[in-house]
């Protein structure tokens, strides 16, 4: 570390403290904060040595007061969500190299994932709903969506999911996270159900509300599933699209997380707050009735703007 000219890149995100910075060179990046990023780096280094397409950390150690930094190598210099925004010509619609691009990488993630399986324990699915749709944060802040009607769907999920392959995963694996070399940012690592974080990859975009920039086609996520059934097959698992509409009742309430304003005055937020509440009702209503969720059924932040009612608000 020592010479390096290092660039501020950004403060990170969500819960994280710390920041991101890159080398003049743009070969390295170079990441600081607390006991989250010790584990996140160790971690990578774990499932680096189990053939995960991730970084190579280079270097890592303390800073003083708490803090840690890590030194890791750079996969490129765009992810799939700037590629996807590049290429854009006048419309809204993924090109398909992108769809094709972002299929590649996943498979070679979950061929990793079904090689090194997480042996099962006594409410491990359970423990992956909590974890990975935050649900402790989600239900203090929307104490009116913790009912036993959201949790017989959860079970409901859980159900569905029983006997599916656990697995080391990212947990918000997503077109800004991946890159063609490979997938970084693991803060919210943990266990999962095989495929949670590959097939949901161009099922979350419409819960940005249109703020992407783009949009995947009907088509487009058909043909980038059945790639994911494809490689699944390939590492002797089985398919992960029958699983949507429950991985999908999980990410909803994820997308929720941290979302409740504490100042009234921002009414901007307090608008994308109501919208993601809407998108997680409409979902929950897909899955009791049918146990799949349609993304493509969303509505827009403006679209529900435009039309959002008292029957929106809690």
């Amino acid at each position: 570390m020592e010479g390096t000219d290092w660039r501020f890149v950004k403060k990170r995100t969500a819960d994280a403290d710390g920041a991101v910075y890159v080398s003049a060179d743009g070969t390295r990046y170079r990441r600081t904060g607390g006991d989250g990023l010790r584990a996140e780096a160790a971690f990578q280094q774990m499932i680096a040595a189990l053939g995960y397409p991730v970084p190579s950390v280079l270097e890592h150690g303390e800073l003083g007061d708490g803090q840690f930094y890590v030194v890791e190598e750079s996969l490129g210099g765009q992810s799939m969500h700037e590629m996807a925004v590049e290429s854009l010509d006048g419309g809204r619609e993924l090109s398909t190299p992108v769809v094709d691009q972002l299929a590649e990488v996943s498979a070679r993630l979950l061929h990793a994932q079904a090689a090194h399986p997480v042996l099962p324990q006594p409410g491990i699915l359970r423990q992956w709903t909590v974890q990975a749709g935050w649900t402790h944060n989600v239900f203090a802040e929307n104490p009116d969506f913790d009912t036993p009607r959201i949790h017989a769907a959860l079970t409901r999920a859980m159900d569905q999911l029983d006997g599916v392959p656990m697995c080391w995963g990212h947990l918000d694996y997503g077109l800004p996270n991946v890159l063609p070399a490979g997938v970084i940012d693991w803060q919210h690592h943990g266990v999962m159900p095989l495929g949670y974080d590959v097939a949901l990859a161009l099922e979350v975009i419409p819960f940005k509300g249109g703020a992407k920039g783009y949009a995947a086609t009907p088509a487009q996520r058909e043909r980038y599933l059945a790639a994911l059934d494809s490689a699944a097959r390939a590492a002797g698992a089985e398919p992960v699209s029958p699983h949507l509409g429950a991985f999908l009742l999980v990410k909803s309430l994820f997308f929720l997380a941290l979302m409740r304003p504490t100042d009234p005055a921002r009414v901007d937020k307090h608008q994308k707050w109501q919208y993601r509440r809407h998108l997680f009702v409409k979902g929950l209503e897909q899955y009791e009735r049918t146990g799949d969720i349609d993304t493509a059924l969303f509505p827009t932040l403006d679209g529900f703007a435009a039309g959002q009612g008292a029957a929106d608000r809690p």
